[in-house]
């Protein structure tokens, strides 16, 4: 949400509240837990020495719901991304659709219960924020269909590979992930859109298959290929609202 090098400007552009200049302090690599000592030592860094003095911890404890503590230290919730963009002091170039698409996909974080596909969608949104699009494309991806896996092994495993195997007598019964990733992706989706499965409809298995697995590709694979923040964000607002809000909380 703020690299660290820019939290000096953001800290300073205005007269902030101790509570807000915390909250801003939380957002630098805002998916990391921070505990007091590394809270204070990112605004001492940042030219905010005062910080010393103040009572941290009661500061803190003040703003639930706006952070919560976790093991590891203090987070921002997404009440608390809301509060320090209302700040309007952090700088930003983006665009609306591309901020609101990264916010989405951070408050969806904590719905994703696999380990493995959360960690994929917490980078994907790191390298959008930082501009790195084309792996922000194929991480997306990579938690998109990480997410598609869950469903299918948690739900529907005897009926996927019962037609699996009518559409391919060498198929192999599948158990796990890995299993499934031995399927091409674009032969799964036709197999989780069609009948009995029917677990994506067909309009969505086209724009899943022919936009962004088309645009992992060409991602993924060296080429000229360049692409803008405008079209990475239109890419995870399709995985937003036709993968991960579907199937973020499937068992």
């Amino acid at each position: 949400m703020l690299a660290e090098d820019r939290l000096k400007d953001s800290l300073h552009k205005k007269r902030l509240r101790r509570l807000d200049s915390v909250l801003l302090t939380l957002a630098v690599d805002c998916d990391k837990p921070k505990n007091g000592v590394r809270i204070r030592e990112l605004a001492r860094s940042a030219g905010l020495p005062e910080i010393q003095k103040w009572n941290l911890t009661d500061i803190l404890n003040k703003a639930k719901p706006l952070a919560v503590k976790l093991p590891d230290g203090w987070i921002l919730t997404s009440a608390g991304r809301d509060r320090v963009q209302s700040l309007e002091v952090i700088p930003s170039k983006k665009s609306p659709q591309a901020v609101k698409a990264a916010t989405q996909l951070h408050s969806l974080l904590s719905n994703i219960k696999t380990q493995q596909t959360a960690a994929f969608v917490t980078e994907a949104i790191a390298c959008f924020e930082a501009g790195y699009y084309r792996a922000s494309v194929v991480l997306s991806w990579a938690g998109a269909i990480s997410l598609l896996y869950d469903h299918v092994l948690n739900n529907c495993l005897a009926a996927f590979n019962a037609e699996a195997r009518k559409r391919d007598a060498k198929w192999k019964d599948a158990k796990t992930n890995d299993d499934l990733a031995r399927m091409k992706e674009a032969d799964f989706l036709d197999l989780i859109a069609a009948p009995p499965l029917s677990i994506i409809g067909k309009n969505v298995k086209q724009e899943l298959k022919n936009n962004c697995l088309e645009l992992r590709n060409g991602c993924g694979h060296p080429s000229s290929l360049v692409i803008g923040e405008t079209r990475v964000a239109s890419h995870l607002e399709t995985l937003i609202l036709n993968v991960f809000q579907p199937f973020k909380s499937a068992p």
